[in-house]
């Protein structure tokens, strides 16, 4: 039995996808279920039993700890313009703790989402390292929550026999079309260009970077699951790991891979960037990978281009 929360959305729904291609079948999906377009993601999955967030602990209580094998925590509420940090509190930092304190109890091992959005402008860098977690300065609430529960994991002296807080960066791929516009970039151009046959990207307001070329650790969401079910059959060195690419890229560089991808001419233009969010924008971010790889991670990550061409074909008619 393997527990995966915040099932129906984007990287869970893939995880599981990819859980049931190995055999695991005996699958818990914890989410609140409330959103008829993002339950579509569970459709074609094999799933054993729904739980509702709201009780998910009266029901892991209930059960018998041997049946489950490993938790997957990915739920959370992932909106980085939500500004209601009570709300981020409880469903962030405090719910991830209650899943903690029942791993350590049950003695299940445990992954859960952590954030780049935790590492702010990247004063600091982009290292995985343990101890710079403490003076890493969030941009938002919702970087601040996931902040905050790497601290508190690192501070816990009965921690479950393995865990992993995985930092996602720029995540793209199948089964985030629910998400808005917290959706990847990918998306928006594709739905951009498909509408209008162009693609409108931020202007520079940094005098380091030219129009489009800012530049972002994009990882696609493939790789995301391998790492995942990587670490799940790994279970050592427990700790916090960057999950990006380990590459940089520009915007410039994302969209013309969806033009190529699409068959279609490039033609794009810049508008300024909001300001509402202009001040906070980040211009460069790329995660440090060699901490997974020391580890014995084997496999390569998939270049931009091909990640995009991929995504292309299953979101084409």
């Amino acid at each position: 039995m393997i527990i995966v929360t915040g099932a129906a959305g984007f990287i869970a729904s893939n995880l599981i996808k990819k859980l049931n291609s190995d055999g695991f079948n005996h699958i818990i999906a914890v989410d609140k279920f409330d959103n008829a377009e993002k339950n579509k993601n569970l459709e074609d999955l094999k799933i054993q039993e729904k739980v509702e967030r709201e009780v998910f602990f009266e029901w892991l209580d209930k059960q018998n700890d041997k049946e489950i094998e490993f938790i997957f925590h990915l739920g959370a509420r992932t909106d980085t313009t939500e500004f209601d940090t009570a709300l981020l509190n409880k469903l962030n930092t405090d719910y991830t703790k209650e899943v903690w304190k029942r791993c350590v109890s049950k003695q299940i091992p445990l992954i859960y989402a952590s954030s780049a959005a935790t590492y702010g402008l990247g004063e600091l860098g982009y290292d995985d390292d343990e101890n710079k977690i403490p003076e890493l300065k969030p941009l938002n609430p919702y970087g601040i929550s996931k902040n905050e529960f790497d601290k508190w994991a690192l501070q816990q002296e009965k921690k479950p026999f393995y865990w992993a807080g995985l930092k996602f960066f720029n995540v793209y791929g199948a089964r985030e079309y629910h998400k808005g516009r917290m959706a990847s970039v990918i998306l928006h151009a594709y739905k951009q260009i498909s509408e209008t046959g162009k693609m409108k990207l931020f202007r520079s307001h940094n005098p380091d970077f030219n129009d489009g070329e800012q530049m972002r650790d994009f990882v696609f969401v493939d790789d995301v699951v391998n790492v995942m079910i990587w670490l799940m059959h790994h279970r050592k060195n427990s700790g916090i790991y960057n999950l990006g690419s380990g590459k940089a890229r520009t915007f410039l560089d994302l969209v013309k891979a969806v033009f190529k991808s699409m068959g279609k001419k490039e033609e794009i233009s810049f508008i300024d960037t909001p300001e509402d969010i202009r001040d906070k924008y980040q211009y460069f971010t790329e995660a440090k990978m060699e901490k997974l790889k020391t580890i014995g991670y084997p496999y390569q990550f998939t270049d931009l281009e091909s990640g995009v061409d991929a995504y292309i074909k299953e979101m084409k008619p």
